[in-house]
């Protein structure tokens, strides 16, 4: 199985710029050691599970409840039967039909 997660956490009560809170969630998505891509918008994890997802997703509130008294959260799934990789597999998939075209 792979499960695509593509979420943001972010607090929304330290001011206008939030990246060294985005930082920290960055710091958990990578420890965690699943495949991630980090994006202006937010980050795309690959996990084998629903369950490792929702779990990192849990993580990441985690390390900004710890100071953070507001925080904003959103996340997509797509959860596909099959072998993992789809994180790079689906952008070479539209790569290669956008050079082919």
């Amino acid at each position: 199985m792979s499960v695509l997660m593509e979420f943001a956490v972010f607090p929304t009560d330290k001011g206008e710029s939030v990246s060294a809170y985005v930082a920290r969630v960055l710091r958990v998505v990578r420890q965690s050691g699943h495949p991630h891509q980090l994006t202006a918008m937010g980050t795309i994890v690959e996990t084998e599970t629903m369950a490792e997802a929702t779990e990192l997703l849990n993580r990441a509130y985690a390390v900004l409840a710890e100071d953070c008294n507001r925080v904003y959260a959103t996340a997509k799934f797509d959860v596909r039967a099959g072998p993992m990789g789809r994180l790079e597999a689906k952008v070479k998939s539209v790569e290669e039909k956008v050079r082919g075209a």
